[in-house]
């Protein structure tokens, strides 16, 4: 088959999370299975820089970085390349089936008026982007009012990583026969050799002996890290010698964290490292006693599956779409509520035994998610989207 990729991140622009990395693994290993992929995508790698080089080629993925009018604006979400224009108009016709990776963007407008003009099947993945309960509520119902309907439901099939994602595609519209789920992948050989525990702390000076609640992730208001904190600071009243690190990069709330931070008085029990490589963010898996993230409506959790491929219990909450298989099973998902965080927390930095537990059933549930059963099943489902044309 002959694929074009939609996405507007794409290596080495990891520090806009989960789509990248999905769309990165998926089309590199969609190649190994003897297909032409290409991607468009624009020109940001993150808040301050761009990527100089229009064309790469990427593992045997043909890149094309589309330049944005506005870096500061993309690292915003505010994504506008209208170099795509004229690349999709002339180039659309030439694949078999196109994967559009988001919804409220953009390239899928152009995407969808181009793939419907001349006929070109196309699978919507929308990567947690459907609620309309977050951020920018407003637009988003300007947007699916003039575009968004549209765009659900002309695709062949639309793509959710689990049943909470399902319910977000129905509200909106689209029939559940129409929906596939298919779960994000892990890259398993990534941890088959791990580091030595101890690397990590020994960067940042923490020392053996303390205890490292860690959250991995954007520094975003959505991700009920406020909520984290608090919970922390009423954890390292009850437990000496524990520090929270947070890992990732700044997402326009740094500041406000760290004025909470400092009412709390916890400047010197929580660390910020900023965004670090994939290398170093599993160092800290390894070396964190626990890993939590709070997120109420995560969708599925990556995050969850690379802290137990590291043997690292964890802490979700009970609306993220994999706590099912979390929940008593490589670590507790409870309500967002800063008791309940903090007694999950408790409970796991305080039993060895049950920590260890949790840690290597993590390393066994996620050999279930490697990425080849995932591409198996992406595969499949563009050859009924094209052979249903």
């Amino acid at each position: 088959m002959k694929i074009l990729q939609v996405v507007n991140a794409f290596y080495p622009a990891f520090a806009y999370g989960g789509p990248v990395r999905v769309a990165y693994e998926l089309s590199r290993r969609l190649v190994q299975r003897g297909h032409d992929v290409t991607v468009f995508t624009t020109d940001t790698v993150n808040a301050n820089t761009r990527q100089k080089a229009k064309y790469l080629e990427i593992d045997g993925v043909k890149v094309f970085y589309f330049r944005n009018i506005s870096n500061t604006l993309a690292w915003r979400r505010y994504f506008f390349p209208p170099t795509m224009i004229f690349q999709l108009k002339t180039q659309i016709k030439t694949f078999d089936i196109i994967h559009i990776h988001g919804t409220r963007y953009f390239s899928s407008i152009l995407v969808h008026h181009y793939a419907k003009k001349y006929g070109i099947p196309y699978v919507l993945q929308p990567h947690g982007s459907l609620p309309r309960t977050i951020e920018k509520q407003v637009l988003k119902k300007l947007y699916d009012w003039v575009w968004g309907y549209k765009i659900l439901k002309d695709a062949s099939k639309v793509i959710a990583v689990s049943e909470t994602e399902v319910g977000h595609c129905t509200k909106l519209g689209v029939s559940k026969d129409r929906i596939e789920i298919i779960p994000n992948g892990i890259n398993l050989t990534e941890y088959t050799n791990l580091p030595e525990r101890g690397s990590f702390r020994r960067k940042y000076s923490i020392r053996d002996e303390e205890k490292i609640v860690l959250y991995v992730g954007r520094l975003n208001k959505t991700k009920n890290i406020d909520l984290l904190i608090k919970a922390f600071a009423d954890l390292s009243n009850e437990l000496d010698n524990i520090r929270l690190v947070l890992v990732g990069p700044d997402d326009r709330y740094i500041s406000e964290l760290e004025k909470n931070i400092q009412s709390l008085k916890l400047n010197d029990k929580i660390l910020f490292t900023g965004f670090v490589s994939n290398d170093e963010k599993i160092a800290a898996y390894i070396d964190a006693d626990i890993f939590v993230n709070p997120r109420a409506d995560e969708i599925f959790g990556l995050v969850f599956l690379e802290a137990n491929a590291c043997g690292t219990p964890v802490v979700c909450s009970k609306g993220c779409g994999i706590a099912n298989i979390i929940d008593g099973k490589t670590g507790f998902a409870v309500h967002n509520t800063k008791n309940q965080l903090q007694d999950a927390m408790f409970e796991i930095l305080s039993n060895e035994r049950l920590r260890r537990r949790f840690g290597e059933q993590g390393k066994r549930l996620v050999k279930e998610f490697g990425w080849d059963r995932i591409v198996r099943k992406v595969e499949e489902l563009y050859e009924n989207c094209i052979r249903n044309i």
